[in-house]
């Protein structure tokens, strides 16, 4: 590597992105036993879905929290001993009321978002110093994507033979590996000053006092007042909504392919094998990528990928899975690489926590709680043509948020 310092970015970036990844073990699971011990429709599972995803939507709180107190390094720690406790939680009830699934998810999710955007934004800090915000999350998403690897191989061989709770205290030692790597990150000298817990500030050779607590809130308006950053949060918020249809697929897999946890979550594992390919054309052309154009073309990509799935059989979802995990995961960096570029300098974390949290709202949330109102009311053949439609809402916003400042 070039830059021997940006090492660390690097190894701790892949180890909090793999962690993220291997969570999703009682995915499958869960989702066996929400449908078939509870007897949950798909648009009971999705609003459940959408409330316990709440806790990424939130993500500038943590960006705020994360950017002025403590360290990054320590927010990280604290949340992975706090996803140990959620872990033992489920692991270990016998009864789960639908209520507590869903607090207790909140709380789930709040671990892992609030170690997301600590180290997203040792990313945007040290990645747009030295021009590799792009090479860092390529990095970050094979190896989330390589954890999906396990994730479906494992997370469906439990889901047939095993138990939720297995798989839940499958995750506590791993968790206590990533502590363990966490500790030895070595921190580089951040220059965002929320970032710098000292009561004396240096820039440029001056000294200037710490500003109280009251003018670093107030200096956070320019999240609000930033006519560019703005925009971009508005078509963020376009870009990335369509009323879900993903759980409703899943109970076809289910009930009409007659397809076990098991392979399904093969298949998982070999559709992510694919995501690493785009991941590494990404990684490899990123330089090269014209970000606007492409932003263009992934508007009418997304609509036919839609598309698509008003044509659903066993053979065709493999062949979907396979084609659009690569095309998926080369887009999907090509935007996480801009979101990165769009941060507020001295606010990174914050910044990037807030376009982040509005693609949650979009695509976790919103996508999910219309998804589920309109599946009753329109079926999964016009829910699938709507999905599509609203994806042409951003195209008029794609040249503002490239205009010259």
């Amino acid at each position: 590597m070039k830059n021997n310092k940006l090492k660390w970015i690097y190894i701790l970036s892949a180890a909090i992105y793999a962690m993220q990844g291997l969570e999703g073990i009682p995915n499958l699971a869960f989702f066996f036993y929400l449908k078939e011990k509870l007897g949950f429709t798909p648009e009971k599972i999705m609003y459940i879905s959408a409330l316990t995803g709440l806790a990424w939507v939130i993500k500038p709180i943590y960006g705020f929290i994360v950017d002025n107190f403590l360290s990054n390094k320590r927010w990280i720690i604290l949340s992975l001993f706090g996803s140990i406790a959620i872990s033992l939680f489920f692991g270990l009830s016998l009864w789960l009321p639908v209520t507590m699934i869903i607090v207790m998810g909140i709380i789930g999710n709040f671990n892992s978002a609030l170690r997301d955007v600590s180290v997203d934004g040792l990313m945007c800090v040290q990645g747009k110093e030295t021009k590799s915000c792009d090479t860092i999350q390529a990095c970050q998403w094979i190896a989330i994507t390589i954890a999906s690897i396990i994730v479906g191989l494992s997370g469906g061989y439990i889901a047939d033979h095993l138990s939720y709770r297995f798989a839940y205290l499958c995750l506590i030692p791993i968790y206590l590996i990533i502590i363990g790597i966490v500790l030895k990150y070595k921190n580089i000298k951040e220059k965002s000053l929320g970032q710098i817990p000292h009561s004396v500030y240096e820039a440029e050779g001056f000294k200037f006092n710490k500003p109280s607590f009251i003018e670093t809130i107030c200096s956070y308006k320019e999240l609000f007042t930033n006519k560019s950053f703005l925009i971009g949060c508005v078509f963020l918020f376009l870009y990335k909504f369509s009323p879900s249809f993903g759980t409703p697929l899943q109970f076809i897999q289910r009930n009409n392919f007659h397809w076990s946890g098991t392979w399904m979550g093969t298949l998982a594992a070999i559709c992510s094998v694919f995501e690493i390919i785009g991941a590494i054309v990404f990684f490899k052309y990123c330089k090269r990528i014209n970000t606007k154009k492409w932003l263009y073309y992934s508007v009418f990509l997304g609509a036919l990928t839609s598309l698509a799935y008003l044509y659903y059989t066993p053979k065709s979802a493999i062949v979907y899975g396979i084609l659009f995990g690569i095309l998926g995961m080369f887009v999907h960096l090509i935007v996480m690489s801009w979101m990165a570029n769009a941060t507020i300098k001295g606010k990174e974390a914050t910044s990037f926590a807030l376009l982040c949290g509005i693609s949650n709202l979009a695509t976790g949330t919103t996508s999910s709680l219309v998804g589920a109102w309109l599946l009753p009311l329109v079926g999964l053949k016009y829910l699938i043509i709507l999905s599509a439609v609203t994806s042409f809402a951003c195209l008029p916003l794609i040249s503002l948020i490239f205009k010259k400042k």
